[in-house]
């Protein structure tokens, strides 16, 4: 049985198809790479993470490569590599996404399944850009923060609620605290409006209130995780 089990598939490629495998897979994991690096948004870019994707695709292409149709040769490897550690965090899954794809490519490629891999990179790749350039999963763009200091008292309080009743869809109040020993109300609303350009006349509006001073507006879906 052991005998059988060392010998089993251990047929090894030619050198042109051995070639042609880690070729392919370096293509296609290089074209995933670039989609990534076109449809990426946020602040925490990576030049590891994106060279990883393609020399993980070669690994796992020489991985599948060395491995064939032998069981005794996978069952070390995955042995040898469950000694390994890997502490990197991806902080977005959407970066492991990425990584897994260009790994299943490597492990395509390695299987010669060469019709497999180049369509289903183009295919992933499709899908992330029509993602990108789609509205799913964004945010409302109306949506927004609005921050500033008041004057104490009933009446600055009573203007800035019609203001933001007259210009937004919904509004509700964050926090309110006091500031400058009293003088002041620092407050926060959270504002949602019925179309983006609205911004502009609400806190034109907002700046005509006599004491009114450090008026901020964030939109949130300008917010990113640094």
């Amino acid at each position: 049985m052991d005998a059988l089990l060392l010998s089993y598939g251990s047929t090894a490629l030619d050198a042109k198809t051995a070639l042609l495998c880690f070729l392919l897979a370096f293509v296609l994991s290089s074209a995933i790479a670039a989609v990534y690096e076109r449809t990426f948004q946020g602040l925490s870019w990576s030049r590891g993470l994106l060279q990883s994707m393609v020399l993980g695709s070669l690994i796992s292409c020489l991985l599948m490569i060395a491995i064939g149709d032998n069981v005794a040769r996978g069952i070390g490897i995955v042995g040898s590599l469950a000694i390994i550690r890997f502490r990197t965090n991806l902080r977005d899954p959407r970066d492991l996404v990425f990584l897994f794809a260009a790994l299943g490519v490597g492990v395509a490629c390695g299987v010669q399944s060469f019709i497999v891999a180049t369509v289903g990179a183009g295919l992933f790749c499709l899908a992330a850009i029509l993602l990108q350039r789609s509205a799913f999963g964004v945010r409302r763009q109306t949506d927004g923060l609005i921050r500033f200091q008041a004057p104490s008292g009933q009446a600055p309080a009573e203007r800035v609620g019609a203001i933001l009743k007259a210009n937004t869809r919904q509004f509700v109040l964050v926090t309110m605290r006091d500031v400058a020993q009293g003088e002041f109300v620092d407050c926060a609303y959270q504002v949602k409006l019925v179309r983006p350009e609205d911004i502009g006349r609400l806190l034109a509006e907002l700046e005509r209130l006599e004491g009114l001073r450090g008026l901020t507006f964030m939109n949130q879906a300008s917010t990113v995780e640094v």
